[in-house]
C-alpha cells in the first residue's frame, strides 16, 4: 500500500489520536529538546507503534526539508476521495451540508489552511479540481494541523459538472464569491445545504464555474486592500455559516 509522510506535532498527534491504524513508524529527533513531544511519545509507546530515534539530517531528508518540529510519522496513505463517492456521501449526511469548493487554488499551504478552517467551523468536505489545483501533499497535511484525518478532500474531473450534480441530485444551493456580486455574504442564507466556491486569489472563479453558481456573494472590504487570501476568505464565510446555524 502507498505511504505518505506526516510532519509536525499537530499532524502526528492527530493521526495517532484519530487514525492510529495507518501509522507504520514514528521517527523522532535523537537529540530532542521539545517537551511537547513527550505526550506524543507516550501515546506511541501505548499503541506499540515502532519508534526510531534518528539524526536531524535524517528527519530533514524524510520531510523533504519541510519544518518537522522533530517528529515524523510514516503512514499508509489516506484513500483518495473520488467524485463517484461524493454524491453518496453528501446524501448520507444527517445535517445540512457545508461544502467548500476551491477553484484553481495551487498553493498547498492555502489548501491546508482551508481544510483546517472548514473543519473548525463544522463543515463537511472540500472539493478540488483534478487540474489547476495543488494535490494533497505533506505540506497540506502539516498546515491542516490534523484536520485531514476527519475532513475529506474530493478530487473531481469537471468542477462545473460536479456543481450541477450537487444542485440537482443533492439539493445544494451553490454560492460563489466575486468582487462584482451585488449581495454580500451577510445577506445570504447559510442555514440551507450549500456548497461555497472560492477562486484563486487574484484570478477568482473561472467563467464556467461562475455560471454554475446559484448566487454570487462578495465579502465587504472597507480598507485599502481589495482582496483576501483564499483561506482567510474561507474563514470569514464559514464562520458566518456557523453563526447562522448555531449561535
Amino acid at each position: 500500500m502507498a505511504e505518505e509522510i506526516l510532519t509536525g506535532i499537530h499532524a502526528v498527534a492527530a493521526v495517532l489520536s484519530l487514525n492510529p491504524g495507518r501509522v507504520r513508524q514514528i521517527y523522532v529527533n535523537e537529540k530532542r529538546r521539545n517537551k511537547r513531544l513527550d505526550p506524543i511519545l507516550q501515546s506511541v509507546k501505548g499503541l506499540r507503534i515502532p519508534l526510531k530515534e534518528v539524526s536531524r539530517d535524517k528527519l530533514d531528508r524524510l520531510a523533504d526539508n519541510q519544518n518537522h518540529q522533530g517528529i515524523i510519522a510514516r503512514c499508509e496513505m489516506l484513500p483518495a476521495r473520488a467524485e463517484a463517492e461524493l454524491l453518496w456521501d453528501v446524501k448520507a449526511l444527517d445535517h445540512p451540508a457545508m461544502l467548500l469548493v476551491l477553484d484553481g487554488v495551487q498553493d498547498p499551504h492555502n489548501l491546508g489552511a482551508c481544510v483546517r478552517t472548514l473543519n473548525s467551523a463544522g463543515g463537511d468536505a472540500i472539493i478540488i479540481p483534478k487540474d489547476r489545483s495543488t494535490p494533497v501533499t505533506p505540506v497540506v497535511h502539516k498546515t491542516a494541523s490534523g484536520a485531514m484525518e476527519t475532513t475529506p478532500v474530493y478530487t473531481v474531473t469537471n468542477l462545473s459538472r460536479t456543481l450541477q450534480q450537487l444542485r440537482e441530485d443533492c439539493g445544494l444551493w451553490i454560492f460563489g464569491t466575486s468582487d462584482k456580486a451585488e449581495n454580500n455574504l451577510y445577506q445570504a442564507d447559510f442555514t440551507v445545504p450549500f456548497a461555497l466556491v472560492l477562486g484563486a486569489e487574484g484570478k477568482g472563479m473561472r467563467r464556467l464555474v461562475t455560471e454554475h453558481c446559484d448566487e454570487l456573494l462578495t465579502i465587504p472590504m472597507k480598507g485599502s486592500v481589495n482582496s483576501l487570501n483564499v483561506s482567510v476568505a474561507a474563514g470569514v464565510c464559514c464562520y458566518e455559516a456557523l453563526r447562522q446555524r448555531h449561535l
